[in-house]
């Protein structure tokens, strides 16, 4: 029944870990066509659903037995609720009668979830459980999308039931206000059109509505200057001559310099995040704020908006082009001038302080390696990574020119998230080229994972940045902590060519400059998985940098230079 309710959700795959209470489950998957990816490791199988999910657009799905099975999800859930993601997490449960026992392989997965998950159900009734399962799909999938826990109990697993299949969702207290209020789109165009600096701040809500395409029309009617947040990335092609870059702690000097200096904040699918935000009070100072967000929580929660729309941003924007088109004849000269001076500020901001990547003749510098990384796969690849150093790097130097190519953890910030994540992408994508681009610290926390790449042949390729250290944790400690560095030293990292080769694919090491270019070319040409392990500067620093609680527009630029004492 419950095999039949996948079905019928269009569920293809499933990432999981068996166990003694979902054996009922297990037994039925044999005969169905649903395809069940047996990963190492439960919180692998949240990550892998998640890049699944982020990969197509659909609901991903993982599965995991009582107990510990169940608690080894919590932090891939977390993960999904923080960034948005679709996802359903079915897990099993003792016996209804055994609940409350401490019964072997017990936990309350029910309370636990309970706070990181957009809603859980536990179910004790098998007359429930088809009603359960296609409510779970239509939760986590619309409105602001998130992760919806199914647990069900050993018995209901065993029962037996006439099926009878749900035609309707019949949720009372669940309101999805999709469309945008019609006064409030038409208000939204004027303000547009009189604003003199006006800036289009579009996030990670544009890719999950599929909005990108209305976004492109909206800069291009406005010929405004567009940033993409780190979970927004590919929602405006980089390629784009509107396209900046990524704003905040890490993003670029024009793109934050345009926040703060901006006369109108076009917000797009965003929750104004801190790590974009810095220090609140000194966030884009001199602009009034249009907010478009799914999620009613959302407006006002960190910044007041002057103009709050709640809606679906694509529903939103679907209507908001065609007034901005209508008025645009009558109103688009008043700040022609404003507008071009506007443009050659931005500009100028670009040309002062460019992202370049740092090169070095002696070392492999981080941002030449994922520099290289982007020359091979030409804004065309999906790209997954960590937290950390790695990340900002990949993010400021990769060129994304479409959604849905960029997975990393954006809120939770989680370790060990990019290797499964890419293996749910690649079996999301078989036919495009998937890039994990790890850190040696969170590479070593999914290795088990290899295991999985080489049972199924998946060809990704894993790209090692190691520079010794938890990197970014080192570099906090450098520039805050007066360089006193404790416990972020990684030593006793693996052999790349003998790991690999444990698992029957190709690997190696190289850590000098002239073997870059060819050892990248060489892993992209492998038709199966590879593992590179990059030996980059152990010291580099990521930069731009804001420091923590400082404003947006006090950026930290390069390595601060040691003062001459006369």
């Amino acid at each position: 029944m419950l095999l039949e309710c996948l079905v019928r959700e269009g569920v293809e795959c499933i990432f999981g870990y068996p166990g003694g209470v979902t054996l009922p489950l297990y037994d039925a998957m044999y005969d169905n066509p649903i395809r069940h990816v047996l990963v190492r490791h439960e919180e692998n199988a949240c990550f892998a659903a998640q890049g699944y999910a982020r990969a197509t657009g659909k609901v991903g799905v993982a599965c995991a037995t009582s107990g510990p099975g169940a608690t080894n999800l919590v932090t891939g859930l977390v993960d999904a609720m923080m960034d948005s993601i679709p996802l359903v997490a079915l897990t099993g449960q003792v016996p209804t009668k055994l609940i409350g026992s401490d019964a072997f392989q017990e936990a309350d997965t029910f309370g636990i979830t309970r706070s990181c998950t957009k809603h859980n159900y536990l179910v004790k009734n098998i007359h429930e459980l088809p009603e359960v399962i296609h409510e779970a799909f239509y939760i986590a999938s619309t409105g602001r999308p998130g992760p919806v826990l199914v647990d069900v109990t050993k018995d209901v697993f065993q029962g037996q039931v006439h099926y009878t299949p749900v035609t309707s969702i019949h949720l009372p207290g669940y309101k999805v206000h999709a469309d945008g209020h019609t006064g409030q789109i038409r208000r939204a165009a004027q303000m547009m059109w009189e604003a003199q600096r006006p800036y289009v701040y579009a996030g990670g809500g544009i890719i999950h509505a599929g909005a990108h395409q209305e976004l492109r029309e909206l800069v291009e009617i406005l010929d405004a200057p567009c940033v993409n947040t780190l979970m927004g990335l590919g929602a405006m092609p980089s390629n784009h001559p509107n396209f900046v870059s990524m704003p905040g702690m890490h993003g670029s000097y024009a793109a934050n310099m345009g926040m703060y200096n901006a006369d109108l904040l076009i917000a797009l699918g965003v929750r104004f995040d801190d790590r974009v935000t810095g220090r609140l009070a000194a966030f884009a100072p001199h602009a009034k704020v249009i907010h478009v967000d799914i999620d009613p929580a959302e407006i006002g929660k960190i910044r007041n908006a002057d103009l709050p729309i709640v809606g679906d941003v694509r529903r939103v924007l679907q209507k908001l082009n065609p007034v901005l088109r209508e008025l645009e004849p009558s109103m688009a000269a008043r700040n022609s001038a404003s507008r071009r001076a506007w443009w050659s500020q931005i500009r100028a901001w670009k040309e002062e302080h460019p992202l370049t990547p740092a090169t070095s003749s002696t070392e492999i510098k981080p941002q030449h390696a994922v520099a290289e990384i982007d020359r091979l796969t030409r804004g065309e690849a999906i790209v997954t990574s960590d937290v950390g150093q790695h990340q900002m790097w990949s993010a400021q130097f990769i060129r994304f020119n479409h959604p849905r190519l960029w997975i990393n953890s954006g809120g939770l910030g989680s370790m060990g998230f990019g290797l499964p994540a890419a293996i749910g992408a690649q079996f999301a994508c078989p036919e495009k080229t998937v890039v994990s681009i790890v850190g040696d610290g969170g590479f070593q926390m999914s290795v088990p994972e290899l295991a999985t790449i080489a049972s199924h042949g998946l060809p990704i390729k894993i790209i090692v940045l190691n520079n010794g250290y938890l990197g970014m944790v080192r570099q906090w400690q450098e520039l805050f902590y007066n360089n006193r560095l404790c416990s972020v030293t990684l030593d006793s990292f693996p052999d790349a060519e003998k790991l690999a080769g444990a698992y029957g694919f190709k690997g190696r090491t190289i850590e000098h400059v002239h073997e870059l270019r060819p050892a990248l070319e060489e892993a992209f040409a492998e038709n199966g998985p590879y593992l590179l392990n990059i030996r980059v500067s152990p010291t580099e620093n990521v930069y731009p940098m804001v420091p923590a609680g400082g404003a947006i527009n006090e950026m930290v630029l390069a390595q601060p230079q040691p003062v001459a004492v006369p």
